[in-house]
Order: structure tokens, then C-alpha cells, then sequence
């Protein structure tokens, strides 16, 4: 059933590690992106792999790359501006898909555009399958299967290491404008949109408290759709633990700003110059942190049923090995559902769990 895996954003910096991801597998993709001079060298580079050229702004160029049975994996971004052409054209022609992306909302919006189209071809489509939300879900999920009449789950996002340095320029974009966009959560078994950092919420990560500030997830999508007792599912960001409260009061004063054309432009300003260069931490640097997620089950008490600890590589090493993995694992037909699906309905969850181990995000204490 395997056809060709083709990486779109191949010479951007998770591209790259998606490539080098797919490589290790044992993986031969094709190389895809707007500039054919920087695919011939990073093909040469890898040694010799195929490549071509194509336009995210262009849908036919992006079609011609796949077929029915072929695999599409991009990293462009971001995926609201630049994400509905590619996955409109992966499941025009029965292409699986997946990508990258951290966008809530665009998560759900592909859903409700494709679905049903890439259900018609068979071909699965799996947005959000890396460091944004894999570890969180399969987390929450382990915790849910422990805990299976559990009515809320909180789920946290850490890392273990400094981060002042280890942040790409596609995550201090996608946060710097995330304050100022509404947070999605499942609350009283519907989703709604809040403000983000509207709510903090601690967790016990190594031993010590640690607290995040309330994000998007697609944890919010995905699980209540299995697990119908959960009244409540939120997601928190704890990279930065000691500056939590004081994002929210950030966020409030941004989305004031906001609401006018001064205001507006002073936020766009601020946010420009807090994203910094291109690129982002090489491997000597992402080697100085790990990733850790954790999922707390709760009833409607908050008396604690089970909690889930994962630790793992750093949020971009893990990121290219899952969407490796993904690509595989959709390539050799191991996808369970056609359609735009998560990772526990696309695949079981000791699938998920066993693969995920054998790329470092296992199991752990507190």
C-alpha cells in the first residue's frame, strides 16, 4: 500500500527535521518547497533525493506533487494564511496529510472543509501531529483509560531546561500573536472560545509546582469525541512557569490594545520584534532541554482518578520524529479511518503509545 512521501517546507527549519526524521527510518521522501536552488542543495545533501518545486499559493502546483496513496506532510505555515490550499489539495486527489501546525482553529476548520472530501477518496488527514498536540493527547488519553468515568482533565505543557534560547522563529510568532487570538475549551460538554491566559493552573512536574497559563489545544477536539463523561478538558502552557500570571495580565492589556486601529498596530509592532531571526535552535541547544506533558483526570470534586506523565525530546527534535512517524505509519496503510481524525482515532492507542516510545516521549513520574 506505501506510495511516495513528499515533505513540503522541506528546506525550512522542521522540514529539515522531518527529512532527517523520515531518513533515519529508513525513508526516501521527495523534497518540496517554493525555491528550486535551496531543494537541489539540500538534496544533494541528503544524498540525491528527489525533489520538486511548488507554490503553497498555487493549488494546482501543490496537486501535482501527490496521488491517491501518496502521503503529503507540510510544515508551512502559518497554516491559517497558508494551510487550506495544501490540505484542500491532498484531499482532492486521495493524498494522506499531515502537518505540523499548532492553529486551533484551523484544525477545526479543515475539518469541516475536507472532511468529508478525504472520507470519499479514503485518505486520512492528521493536522497537529507533532509537539502541538501528540504528547498532550496521548497524555490525556493514557490518564482517561485509567480513569474512564472521569468529568475533567487538564492537561500541561512544560519543559524541563531553559528555553530563553531554544525557541523557534515560527513558535515566538505563533505565541506572540496567540495572545491576542481566543483560546478554545471544552466546558460543559461544548466547546467555546475564551480569552487566552484567561486561567492558570498548576501541575507537579519533577517533583516541584510549576503553572501555566491557559492555550489552545486540540486535546479539546479530539477527546471528549471519545470519552463522553468529560464535562471539561483545558490545556496550559508552563513553559516559562514564573511569568504564567503575569502573561494573563499581558494578555488582558493586548486584546484592549486591540480593539483599536493604534492599539492594533502597537501590538503588531511589539509582536514583530519579539519574534526575532529565522530559523531556530540547532542541535547542541535542543539537546540542553526535554519536553513534558502531563494530564491530570479529575471528577466534579477535582479529587485527582489519575494523572499521566510524558517526558521526551526537545519540542522540535520530537516534532520532526512524530510527523516521521506519522508519515509512516499513514504510508504503510496503518490509519484506521479515513477523514480528518486525531491520533487516538487514526491509530489504537498502544499503537501510538509503543511508537512514541521508540522516540523518547515514554512514560515517567512526577
Amino acid at each position: 500500500m506505501s506510495g511516495t512521501i513528499v515533505v513540503l517546507g522541506a528546506t525550512g527549519y522542521t522540514g529539515r527535521l522531518a527529512v532527517e526524521a523520515l531518513l533515519r527510518r529508513g525513508v526516501r521522501p521527495v523534497l518540496a518547497g517554493r525555491r528550486a536552488d535551496e531543494l537541489a542543495r539540500l538534496a544533494d545533501d541528503l544524498g540525491g533525493l528527489q525533489w520538486a518545486t511548488a507554490d503553497v499559493t498555487d493549488p494546482e502546483s501543490v496537486r501535482t506533487l501527490v496521488g491517491p496513496g501518496d502521503t503529503l506532510l507540510t510544515t508551512v505555515g502559518p497554516f491559517e494564511r497558508f494551510g487550506y490550499l495544501v490540505a484542500e489539495a491532498a484531499a482532492s486527489v486521495g493524498a494522506h496529510y499531515v502537518d505540523s501546525t499548532g492553529e486551533v482553529g484551523f484544525v477545526r476548520e479543515i475539518h469541516r472543509r475536507y472532511d468529508d472530501v478525504a472520507r470519499r477518496h479514503g485518505a486520512t488527514m492528521l493536522p497537529a501531529f507533532g509537539y502541538d498536540y501528540v504528547p498532550g493527547t496521548l497524555a490525556g488519553a493514557l490518564a482517561l483509560a485509567e480513569a474512564p468515568t472521569a468529568q475533567r482533565l487538564e492537561i500541561g505543557y512544560f519543559a524541563t531546561g531553559s528555553l530563553r534560547n531554544g525557541l523557534s522563529h515560527g513558535t515566538r510568532t505563533t505565541m506572540a500573536d496567540g495572545l491576542t487570538l481566543p483560546t478554545t475549551v471544552w466546558r460543559d460538554k461544548h466547546l467555546t472560545d475564551v480569552r487566552t491566559a484567561s486561567a492558570v493552573s498548576t501541575f507537579r512536574v519533577r517533583g516541584r509546582r510549576r503553572t501555566g497559563f491557559l492555550v489552545s489545544g486540540t486535546e479539546v477536539l479530539v477527546l471528549p469525541a471519545a470519552h463522553p463523561s468529560l464535562t471539561s478538558v483545558e490545556v496550559y502552557n508552563g513553559w516559562f512557569p514564573a511569568l504564567s500570571r503575569a502573561i494573563t495580565v499581558t494578555s488582558a492589556l493586548a486584546n484592549q490594545l486591540t480593539r483599536r486601529p493604534a492599539g492594533a498596530r502597537l501590538v503588531d509592532r511589539i509582536s514583530t520584534l519579539a519574534t526575532g531571526p529565522a530559523g531556530g535552535p540547532d542541535e547542541a541547544e535542543r539537546a540542553r532541554t526535554l519536553t513534558h506533558a502531563v494530564a491530570r483526570a479529575t471528577d466534579s470534586a477535582d479529587n485527582t482518578l489519575s494523572e499521566i506523565h510524558l517526558e521526551g525530546p526537545s519540542i522540535y527534535s520530537l516534532t520532526g520524529e512524530l510527523l516521521a512517524l506519522a508519515a509512516q505509519l499513514l504510508d504503510t496503510g496503518a490509519a484506521h479511518l479515513p477523514g480528518v481524525v486525531g491520533p487516538i482515532e487514526a491509530f489504537d492507542l498502544s499503537v501510538i503509545e509503543n511508537e512514541c516510545a521508540q522516540i523518547g516521549l515514554r512514560r515517567t513520574t512526577t
